[in-house]
């Protein structure tokens, strides 16, 4: 694979757009070797434009895209960049938060018309349309996916890509992804899906934290026969440059609303099993995945917080306008998950003891999140952290082997 320099890239950019604006022939070429020097820059799928931008020409192109999808210091949307190089983008796919990442959580997503490029956006996470429909994809000849995960199965952004795989698959359409790094790629942990209890956000059966970038989560997709009736999606993948499952990557864009810090989503696959409680876990502060509590712990902790409403970050949070008393992680040593490489479920046990009423400490959602109705039970019955990572082999061990096939960085 030929590989670049960000600076070159935009460079010849440039160059490129000022002669298309002179009528100028395009004077694209291949680009030299990274010099040894700048060998250990990760550089995104998206970033690598002298890669892909040949085959892009003359074809009708979707993009699945949001607020991620950047190339350049610049932080330019991919689909701006490519249009001004003249690539024919014809509809734009956003995801859960929105094309532009500035719904909340769950919230129901329209279809529009974006204003800056006038171009037709489809939601796929409105009125229970998650998957491209025929009509959607009508007289497209490829799609581009490009969206940056954080590398947790209840991250919806893979539900997704499993969808827009299974509907390109069912209509002939080639899926392009252009791969982002997982900055939680260094380990995988915690229990594997019961396909009994898949959901949006859990279709297969991986554990919580996966250890796969989108392009590898792809490959498994096919290789495992997950879309409906083992259909398989053509891909054509856009590496990283750069990248091993041990580099450590800060996201130059927040992912979504609630992931607004490199801590918040270190922490993500961790305390996001609060949402399957009634604690807050801080939506509804400027701090959320960053501290835990609940109005009824008053007394046992001394740190509180009040969750309030944030228009496009959390309208209507768990306890609202109620302070809250619990645990403050904003200062947690996140070396610990590095080094170690485990989801933390000692704050799980430790605010279960502590509720006072346990019969509502857990809801519904818990058991999604989770994949598996398991844990809850392992909880609620005072089980050590010891036993309940016990009970998540053989599968998890059996996961670790089957990922490897998939991997495409070391």
């Amino acid at each position: 694979m030929i590989r670049t320099t960000l600076f070159l890239q935009f460079t010849l950019i440039s160059l490129l757009l000022s002669g298309a604006a002179a009528g100028q022939k395009s004077i694209y070429k291949p680009y030299k070797k990274l010099a040894p020097a700048e060998k250990q820059k990760i550089i995104t799928g998206a970033d690598q434009v002298a890669l892909y931008i040949d085959y892009l020409k003359g074809k009708n192109i979707g993009m699945v895209i949001n607020q991620t999808s950047v190339i350049g210091k610049n932080l330019t949307l991919s689909v701006d960049t490519l249009l001004k190089l003249g690539i024919p983008i014809k509809k734009i796919f956003g995801p859960e938060h929105g094309f532009r990442g500035n719904a909340s959580n769950g919230a129901e997503v329209n279809s529009t018309v974006d204003s800056a490029s006038g171009l037709p956006v489809i939601s796929l996470y409105g009125n229970k349309h998650y998957k491209p429909t025929p009509a959607d994809l009508k007289d497209l000849d490829l799609v581009i996916f490009d969206i940056q995960d954080v590398g947790a199965r209840f991250y919806t952004y893979l539900s997704t890509l499993h969808y827009v795989m299974e509907a390109c698959a069912e209509n002939n359409i080639e899926l392009m992804i252009l791969d982002r790094p997982n900055p939680n790629g260094f380990y995988v942990d915690g229990p594997v899906l019961d396909t009994a209890y898949r959901s949006f956000i859990g279709l297969n059966p991986i554990p919580i934290v996966h250890g796969l970038t989108i392009a590898e989560y792809a490959q498994m997709v096919n290789g495992e026969g997950w879309l409906k009736n083992h259909v398989q999606c053509k891909l054509k993948i856009i590496k990283v440059a750069n990248y091993t499952h041990s580099s450590t990557y800060k996201l130059p864009v927040n992912p979504s609303p609630n992931l607004n810090t490199e801590k918040s989503i270190w922490l993500y696959p961790s305390v996001c099993l609060f949402e399957g409680t009634t604690l807050s876990l801080g939506r509804g502060t400027m701090y959320p995945f960053l501290q835990i509590g609940h109005p009824a712990l008053e007394g046992k902790y001394k740190y509180s917080f009040k969750p309030v409403s944030i228009p496009g970050m959390s309208e209507d949070p768990p306890q609202k306008d109620k302070i809250c008393y619990g645990i403050d992680l904003k200062n947690y040593e996140t070396n610990n998950l590095y080094t170690g490489g485990k989801i933390n479920l000692n704050w799980l046990i430790e605010l279960y003891k502590a509720f006072p009423d346990k019969e509502h400490f857990f809801n519904a959602y818990f058991t999604k999140l989770a994949g598996t109705d398991k844990l809850r039970k392992q909880i609620e019955a005072g089980k050590s952290e010891e036993e309940i990572r016990a009970g998540w082999e053989p599968a998890l061990g059996n996961y670790k082997t089957m990922r490897a096939k998939y991997l495409l960085y070391p």
